[in-house]
Protein backbone atom coordinates (compact mmCIF):
# COMPACT_ATOMS: atom_id res chain seq x y z
CA UNK A 1 0.00 0.00 0.00
CA UNK A 2 1.53 2.90 -1.01
CA UNK A 3 1.90 5.83 1.63
CA UNK A 4 -0.98 8.33 1.79
CA UNK A 5 -0.08 11.83 3.21
CA UNK A 6 -3.00 13.17 6.07
CA UNK A 7 -5.23 15.96 4.72
CA UNK A 8 -3.50 19.49 6.69
CA UNK A 9 -4.87 22.85 6.75
CA UNK A 10 -2.23 26.31 6.45
CA UNK A 11 -4.29 29.15 7.54
CA UNK A 12 -3.86 32.20 5.40
CA UNK A 13 -5.21 34.80 7.51
CA UNK A 14 -6.25 35.50 11.34
CA UNK A 15 -9.60 34.84 11.01
CA UNK A 16 -10.17 33.42 7.54
CA UNK A 17 -9.28 30.71 5.02
CA UNK A 18 -7.18 27.90 4.50
CA UNK A 19 -4.87 26.31 2.03
CA UNK A 20 -5.27 22.61 2.17
CA UNK A 21 -2.57 20.18 1.82
CA UNK A 22 -2.48 16.09 1.22
CA UNK A 23 -5.48 15.99 -1.06
CA UNK A 24 -5.30 15.56 -4.68
CA UNK A 25 -8.88 16.16 -6.31
CA UNK A 26 -8.34 13.98 -9.87
CA UNK A 27 -8.39 10.93 -7.26
CA UNK A 28 -11.17 9.49 -5.51
CA UNK A 29 -10.98 11.21 -1.69
CA UNK A 30 -13.25 8.81 1.32
CA UNK A 31 -16.34 9.81 2.91
CA UNK A 32 -14.32 10.50 5.91
CA UNK A 33 -11.95 12.86 4.07
CA UNK A 34 -14.97 14.98 2.59
CA UNK A 35 -16.13 14.76 6.04
CA UNK A 36 -13.29 16.60 7.14
CA UNK A 37 -13.17 18.70 4.44
CA UNK A 38 -17.11 20.41 5.38
CA UNK A 39 -15.83 20.47 9.26
CA UNK A 40 -12.77 22.96 7.55
CA UNK A 41 -15.12 24.52 5.73
CA UNK A 42 -17.28 25.64 8.24
CA UNK A 43 -13.82 26.57 10.64
CA UNK A 44 -12.15 28.57 8.14
CA UNK A 45 -14.84 29.79 5.96
CA UNK A 46 -12.72 29.24 2.74
CA UNK A 47 -10.40 26.35 1.22
CA UNK A 48 -8.30 26.63 -1.13
CA UNK A 49 -6.61 23.41 -3.15
CA UNK A 50 -4.01 24.28 -5.57
CA UNK A 51 -2.62 22.61 -8.95
CA UNK A 52 -5.68 20.60 -8.77
CA UNK A 53 -6.19 18.90 -12.48
CA UNK A 54 -10.05 17.88 -12.81
CA UNK A 55 -12.31 17.41 -15.76
CA UNK A 56 -15.48 19.03 -15.56
CA UNK A 57 -17.23 15.89 -14.45
CA UNK A 58 -14.98 15.59 -11.59
CA UNK A 59 -15.48 18.63 -10.61
CA UNK A 60 -19.43 18.14 -10.65
CA UNK A 61 -18.73 14.47 -8.83
CA UNK A 62 -16.68 15.46 -5.78
CA UNK A 63 -18.85 18.96 -5.69
CA UNK A 64 -21.78 16.35 -4.96
CA UNK A 65 -20.20 14.90 -2.02
CA UNK A 66 -21.02 17.95 -0.33
CA UNK A 67 -24.58 18.11 -1.53
CA UNK A 68 -27.00 18.68 -4.22
CA UNK A 69 -26.08 20.90 -6.85
CA UNK A 70 -28.18 23.82 -8.01
CA UNK A 71 -28.47 24.89 -11.99
CA UNK A 72 -28.13 28.70 -12.22
CA UNK A 73 -31.03 30.84 -13.57
CA UNK A 74 -28.59 32.20 -16.50
CA UNK A 75 -28.95 28.77 -18.20
CA UNK A 76 -27.64 30.72 -21.49
CA UNK A 77 -24.15 30.16 -19.48
CA UNK A 78 -24.11 27.06 -17.92
CA UNK A 79 -20.99 24.49 -19.89
CA UNK A 80 -22.57 22.44 -22.52
CA UNK A 81 -22.96 18.97 -21.18
CA UNK A 82 -22.36 19.74 -17.89
CA UNK A 83 -25.57 21.86 -16.72
CA UNK A 84 -24.39 22.15 -13.40
CA UNK A 85 -21.28 24.02 -13.99
CA UNK A 86 -21.91 27.76 -14.08
CA UNK A 87 -19.42 29.34 -16.52
CA UNK A 88 -17.65 32.68 -15.18
CA UNK A 89 -15.69 34.50 -18.51
CA UNK A 90 -14.67 37.45 -20.52
CA UNK A 91 -14.15 35.48 -23.92
CA UNK A 92 -16.49 35.85 -26.64
CA UNK A 93 -17.01 33.21 -29.55
CA UNK A 94 -18.92 33.17 -32.36
CA UNK A 95 -19.49 36.72 -31.05
CA UNK A 96 -21.21 35.31 -28.36
CA UNK A 97 -19.78 35.57 -24.57
CA UNK A 98 -19.10 31.81 -23.32
CA UNK A 99 -19.86 32.78 -19.70
CA UNK A 100 -21.93 35.28 -17.24
CA UNK A 101 -19.11 38.51 -18.04
CA UNK A 102 -18.33 41.76 -16.04
CA UNK A 103 -17.92 40.16 -13.12
CA UNK A 104 -19.66 40.49 -9.55
CA UNK A 105 -17.82 43.52 -7.63
CA UNK A 106 -20.02 44.06 -5.06
CA UNK A 107 -19.85 41.64 -2.43
CA UNK A 108 -22.44 39.27 -1.90
CA UNK A 109 -23.03 35.63 -1.01
CA UNK A 110 -23.80 33.19 -3.45
CA UNK A 111 -27.94 32.76 -4.24
CA UNK A 112 -29.35 34.71 -1.02
CA UNK A 113 -31.96 35.43 -2.39
CA UNK A 114 -32.61 31.59 -2.74
CA UNK A 115 -35.09 30.22 -0.02
CA UNK A 116 -32.50 27.84 0.78
CA UNK A 117 -29.27 29.62 0.17
CA UNK A 118 -26.50 28.03 -1.55
CA UNK A 119 -24.20 25.90 1.16
CA UNK A 120 -20.74 26.67 -0.75
CA UNK A 121 -19.47 27.04 -4.09
CA UNK A 122 -16.37 25.53 -6.05
CA UNK A 123 -14.94 27.76 -8.09
CA UNK A 124 -11.86 26.18 -10.33
CA UNK A 125 -9.54 28.76 -12.62
CA UNK A 126 -9.26 27.31 -16.15
CA UNK A 127 -7.79 30.73 -17.64
CA UNK A 128 -6.51 33.91 -15.41
CA UNK A 129 -4.78 37.34 -16.15
CA UNK A 130 -1.63 38.34 -15.00
CA UNK A 131 -2.61 40.88 -13.30
CA UNK A 132 -5.80 41.56 -11.52
CA UNK A 133 -8.79 39.54 -11.40
CA UNK A 134 -8.61 38.45 -7.56
CA UNK A 135 -11.16 37.19 -5.54
CA UNK A 136 -11.24 39.13 -2.06
CA UNK A 137 -13.36 36.73 0.67
CA UNK A 138 -14.65 38.68 3.75
CA UNK A 139 -15.68 36.57 7.01
CA UNK A 140 -18.77 37.08 8.56
CA UNK A 141 -18.24 35.74 11.46
CA UNK A 142 -15.13 37.93 12.69
CA UNK A 143 -17.26 40.90 11.48
CA UNK A 144 -20.19 39.67 13.25
CA UNK A 145 -18.29 39.46 16.74
CA UNK A 146 -16.59 43.06 16.21
CA UNK A 147 -19.34 45.12 15.73
CA UNK A 148 -20.68 48.06 18.17
CA UNK A 149 -22.48 46.20 20.49
CA UNK A 150 -25.74 48.57 19.85
CA UNK A 151 -25.90 48.05 16.24
CA UNK A 152 -25.35 43.95 16.94
CA UNK A 153 -28.45 44.08 18.96
CA UNK A 154 -30.22 45.99 16.46
CA UNK A 155 -29.20 43.52 13.68
CA UNK A 156 -30.09 40.40 15.52
CA UNK A 157 -34.31 41.84 15.21
CA UNK A 158 -33.43 42.61 11.49
CA UNK A 159 -34.98 40.66 8.57
CA UNK A 160 -33.36 41.25 5.11
CA UNK A 161 -34.76 41.23 1.40
CA UNK A 162 -32.68 39.33 -0.99
CA UNK A 163 -33.81 40.28 -4.26
CA UNK A 164 -31.74 39.12 -7.56
CA UNK A 165 -34.04 41.34 -9.87
CA UNK A 166 -33.44 44.26 -8.38
CA UNK A 167 -29.23 43.05 -7.96
CA UNK A 168 -29.27 42.81 -11.71
CA UNK A 169 -31.40 45.92 -12.77
CA UNK A 170 -29.09 47.82 -10.58
CA UNK A 171 -25.50 46.54 -10.78
CA UNK A 172 -25.24 44.27 -13.86
CA UNK A 173 -27.05 46.87 -16.51
CA UNK A 174 -23.96 45.80 -18.91
CA UNK A 175 -25.84 42.57 -19.36
CA UNK A 176 -28.30 41.47 -21.75
CA UNK A 177 -31.54 42.11 -19.78
CA UNK A 178 -33.42 39.02 -17.80
CA UNK A 179 -36.49 36.99 -19.39
CA UNK A 180 -39.54 37.68 -18.37
CA UNK A 181 -39.38 33.92 -17.83
CA UNK A 182 -36.25 34.29 -15.44
CA UNK A 183 -37.96 36.70 -13.30
CA UNK A 184 -40.68 34.66 -12.74
CA UNK A 185 -38.17 32.44 -10.98
CA UNK A 186 -36.45 34.83 -8.99
CA UNK A 187 -38.82 36.22 -6.35
CA UNK A 188 -37.41 38.49 -3.26
CA UNK A 189 -36.89 36.35 -0.22
CA UNK A 190 -36.85 37.19 3.24
CA UNK A 191 -33.86 36.17 5.83
CA UNK A 192 -32.60 36.92 9.20
CA UNK A 193 -30.12 39.80 9.17
CA UNK A 194 -27.54 37.22 11.22
CA UNK A 195 -27.75 33.80 10.59
CA UNK A 196 -26.85 30.64 12.72
CA UNK A 197 -23.89 28.56 11.28
CA UNK A 198 -25.93 25.22 11.10
CA UNK A 199 -22.40 23.07 12.27
CA UNK A 200 -20.28 25.59 14.41
CA UNK A 201 -23.20 27.46 15.68
CA UNK A 202 -21.59 30.68 15.42
CA UNK A 203 -23.36 33.60 14.05
CA UNK A 204 -22.45 35.58 11.00
CA UNK A 205 -23.74 38.67 9.20
CA UNK A 206 -26.27 37.52 6.28
CA UNK A 207 -27.00 41.09 4.20
CA UNK A 208 -25.02 42.66 1.40
CA UNK A 209 -24.98 45.85 -0.05
CA UNK A 210 -25.14 43.82 -3.47
CA UNK A 211 -28.36 41.26 -2.87
CA UNK A 212 -30.45 42.45 0.03
CA UNK A 213 -32.80 45.47 -1.30
CA UNK A 214 -33.53 46.39 2.30
CA UNK A 215 -34.55 45.28 5.41
CA UNK A 216 -38.11 44.43 5.94
CA UNK A 217 -40.24 46.96 7.09
CA UNK A 218 -38.32 49.94 6.54
CA UNK A 219 -38.09 52.29 3.87
CA UNK A 220 -35.54 51.45 1.16
CA UNK A 221 -33.25 55.08 1.00
CA UNK A 222 -32.72 54.18 5.39
CA UNK A 223 -31.73 50.65 4.67
CA UNK A 224 -29.35 51.64 2.05
CA UNK A 225 -27.95 53.50 4.09
CA UNK A 226 -26.86 51.27 6.60
CA UNK A 227 -26.54 48.26 4.61
CA UNK A 228 -23.84 50.31 2.72
CA UNK A 229 -22.30 51.28 6.49
CA UNK A 230 -22.99 46.91 7.57
CA UNK A 231 -21.08 46.17 4.24
CA UNK A 232 -17.76 48.41 4.38
CA UNK A 233 -17.87 47.22 8.23
CA UNK A 234 -17.89 43.84 7.51
CA UNK A 235 -15.46 43.87 4.74
CA UNK A 236 -12.63 45.87 6.29
CA UNK A 237 -8.91 44.18 5.70
CA UNK A 238 -8.60 42.90 8.89
CA UNK A 239 -11.67 40.50 7.74
CA UNK A 240 -10.59 39.75 4.53
CA UNK A 241 -8.56 37.31 2.65
CA UNK A 242 -7.36 38.16 -1.11
CA UNK A 243 -7.07 35.06 -3.58
CA UNK A 244 -3.95 35.38 -6.20
CA UNK A 245 -5.44 32.76 -8.73
CA UNK A 246 -3.33 30.63 -10.28
CA UNK A 247 -4.32 27.87 -13.06
CA UNK A 248 -5.73 24.66 -11.66
CA UNK A 249 -6.53 25.92 -8.23
CA UNK A 250 -9.96 25.32 -6.76
CA UNK A 251 -11.70 27.31 -4.26
CA UNK A 252 -14.10 26.08 -1.91
CA UNK A 253 -16.08 29.13 0.02
CA UNK A 254 -18.95 28.47 2.44
CA UNK A 255 -22.01 30.99 1.50
CA UNK A 256 -23.10 31.08 5.23
CA UNK A 257 -20.19 32.78 6.65
CA UNK A 258 -18.24 35.10 4.05
CA UNK A 259 -18.85 36.84 0.98
CA UNK A 260 -16.80 37.90 -1.73
CA UNK A 261 -16.52 40.53 -5.06
CA UNK A 262 -14.10 39.98 -7.87
CA UNK A 263 -11.42 42.74 -8.55
CA UNK A 264 -10.34 44.25 -11.99
CA UNK A 265 -8.51 43.66 -14.65
CA UNK A 266 -8.46 44.20 -18.08
CA UNK A 267 -10.71 42.71 -20.10
CA UNK A 268 -9.70 43.37 -23.43
CA UNK A 269 -6.12 41.89 -22.86
CA UNK A 270 -6.40 39.01 -20.90
CA UNK A 271 -8.67 35.91 -20.73
CA UNK A 272 -10.48 34.83 -17.45
CA UNK A 273 -12.80 31.45 -17.39
CA UNK A 274 -14.07 30.09 -14.39
CA UNK A 275 -15.91 27.20 -13.75
CA UNK A 276 -18.49 27.13 -10.57
CA UNK A 277 -20.14 24.39 -9.37
CA UNK A 278 -22.72 25.50 -6.16
CA UNK A 279 -24.35 23.38 -3.31
CA UNK A 280 -27.50 23.92 -2.03
CA UNK A 281 -27.66 24.45 1.72
CA UNK A 282 -30.94 25.11 4.05
CA UNK A 283 -33.26 27.00 4.89
CA UNK A 284 -30.98 30.26 6.65
CA UNK A 285 -32.35 30.66 10.93
CA UNK A 286 -30.88 32.58 13.67
CA UNK A 287 -30.93 30.50 16.95
CA UNK A 288 -32.55 32.53 19.98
Amino acid sequence: MPDISPITFAPLTPSLGAEVHGLDLSRPATEAEFAQLSVALADHGVLVFRNQKISPQQHVEISRHFGQLDIHVLDQFLLPGHPEVFVISNVVENGKHIGVHGGAKLYHSDLSYSAKPSMGSLFLCRECPPIGGQTEFAGMFAAYDALPEERRQWLLRQRGVHDYVFHYETYLTHRPPLTNEQKAKLAPTVHPAVRTHPVNGRNAIFVSEALTSHFDGMGFDESRAILKEITDFATQPQFVYRHEWQVGDLVFWDNRSTMHRVLPFDQDRYRRVMHRTTVQGDQPFLKN
